[in-house]
């Protein structure tokens, strides 16, 4: 008997290993990057298969949940950060609500494994089973409560990279249903002819996506107008906010790197990032306030600034707040309001509190800092910051959402603005700029993305940062570039999640009817 035989006869053996192979899959994700890490996949298929045959629905879901325990619970550790903010009251929360996100999260991968073992097919076609289960229990991770679709398995591929151009033909679940199946396949691949034949699909499968990607890199970007962006990024600390003695220091941060002088003429636009100034937005903006004229000084003539940060609406006694962003031009004179976009998807348990009545009176409390959080706006819009640019306002959270930003063919840039200082420097802040650049895939459209700590860059249509147009985590700077050019309207601009479902219909008929023969 091997070492190995002796380790598999281990009860606790099986989910050890799916722990592992969790954590393997967790890896293929900003800052690490390890491919190998998809073999992660493989592992967690095999051991469904495997699972106990005396209670082998009760063990798959068991061993689903602990995969998802390891994928999540390294996928946004970075979340207990926002705890130590403010440490002397929040900290202790922290260790309770990193293991509580990840274990919440684990339930849809255990959902999965169930799901799996229910359907799975005697063929190694099973794969697809198990990419059709993985992948439609992550669809719904994405929708439930608003969602929470950070790190999903399509978004291994680093954004920019060429199979990662595969989003703007199925999005990012479409790309996950093939990054599962691919991933899963050496799983079966001793299994006869039928495990060679999946295993040489998969390879297959993935040359395409190489492929694909090559050919698509290859065909240059549209030019528009030669609009211009300067992007501030005042590496401005989280806890900094809270110390009411350093906000006049904050604004003369912003407002100093506002008006730094251009190497060649002003920009058209200047953004600031969501929350730049810890104070309300009515309240700074009134008019005859310091920061006002402060903003007004550093701003050019005819320059449009976007500032995100929270306003309230309503009487002074029950006011309704909104995560905004709003657009100033300066005029000769002064600053007029061009528009204002309010967030419309909104944190669960940071920027609003489901079943509020309920969680509140057994002692939940919303981490907005604001009473009783954000109030939702509509569902996204396009915003005309200058008579020839009509953009895309995506709010911290909402850049994680394949889809929100659809539809609208004349729109030419997104623009992403991010308080990701909640997260210190920490792996959340990298994976969320991975993230938020498979948006411009999937649109073919541009990003700008302001973060007050990092990490603010410009971003092609395909999902690559520009050259020289990235500030880092901890970087005071600004960023000065022309908006890039936009590629052709994308199949998932057109149809949205419609090939994703394609895909789920395929592992339907996989699950029903062999497509292979005896394995």
């Amino acid at each position: 008997m091997t070492a190995w035989t002796r380790f598999r006869e281990k009860a606790w053996s099986g989910p050890l290993l799916a722990l592992v192979a969790g954590i393997a899959a967790a890896l293929t994700h900003p800052p690490f990057g390890v491919l190998p890490g998809l073999l992660g996949y493989a592992g967690l298929l095999f051991l469904l298969d495997d699972a106990n045959p005396e209670r082998p629905l009760r063990s798959a879901f068991w061993r689903g949940w602990l995969a998802g325990l390891g994928y999540f619970g390294l996928g946004t550790w970075w979340i207990g950060e926002a705890f130590m903010v403010d440490a002397a009251n929040q900290g202790w929360m922290a260790p309770f609500a990193v293991a509580a996100m990840a274990a919440g999260l684990a339930l849809f991968w255990g959902m999965a494994g169930l799901l799996y073992r229910l359907v799975r097919p005697r063929t190694a076609w099973r794969v697809l089973t198990f990419a059709g289960a993985l992948a439609a229990l992550e669809w719904t991770r994405g929708h439930v409560l608003t969602g929470f679709p950070w790190n999903l398995p399509g978004e291994t591929w680093r954004a920019g990279s060429w199979p990662s151009q595969a989003a703007a033909l199925v999005g990012a679940y479409g790309l996950t249903w093939i990054t599962l199946a691919i991933a899963g396949a050496p799983a079966v691949w001793r299994e006869g002819k039928g495990g060679r034949i999946a295993l040489g699909a998969a390879c297959a499968a993935l040359a395409a996506l190489y492929g694909y990607g090559a050919v698509v890199q290859s065909r240059p970007l549209a030019k528009g107008p030669p609009t211009t962006v300067r992007i501030v990024q005042a590496d401005i600390q989280q806890d900094a906010k809270w110390d009411a003695t350093r906000f006049a220091q904050i604004v003369q941060a912003y407002v100093s790197l506002t008006a730094r002088p251009y190497a060649d003429k002003p920009t058209d636009l200047v953004i600031w990032p969501e929350g730049a100034l810890p104070a309300a937005i009515n309240d700074y903006l009134a008019p005859g306030t310091w920061v006002r004229q402060a903003i007004l000084d550093s701003v050019r003539p005819g320059q449009t600034l976007l500032i995100g940060g929270y306003r309230y609406e309503g009487p002074i006694q029950a006011p309704v707040y909104y995560n905004s962003l709003i657009a100033l031009k300066r005029t000769a004179t002064d600053l007029e309001l061009v528009g204002i976009y309010d967030k419309h998807r909104l944190v669960p348990f940071g920027e609003y509190l489901p079943a509020e009545k309920f969680l509140t009176a057994i002692g939940f409390k919303s981490l907005a800092h604001l009473g009783d959080g954000f109030a939702t706006g509509p569902r996204p819009a396009p915003l005309k910051v200058a008579p020839d640019l009509l953009t895309q306002p995506l709010i911290c959270y909402e850049s994680l959402f394949p889809g929100l930003a659809r539809r609208d063919p004349n729109v030419r840039v997104l623009i992403n603005v991010s308080n990701d200082a909640w997260f210190g420097v920490t792996s959340g802040p990298l994976q969320h700029l991975n993230l938020a650049s498979y948006r411009a895939i999937e649109s073919a459209k541009p990003i700008l993305r302001a973060t007050p700590t990092g990490v603010s860059a410009v971003i092609d249509a395909r999902g690559r940062v520009v050259d020289g147009a990235r500030l880092d985590l901890g970087k005071t700077g600004v960023i000065d570039a022309a908006i890039p050019g936009m590629g052709e309207v994308t199949p998932f601009d057109d149809f949205g999640d419609l090939a994703f479902f394609v895909l789920l219909l395929i592992s339907a008929v996989a699950s029903a009817r062999p497509l292979a023969g005896k394995t």
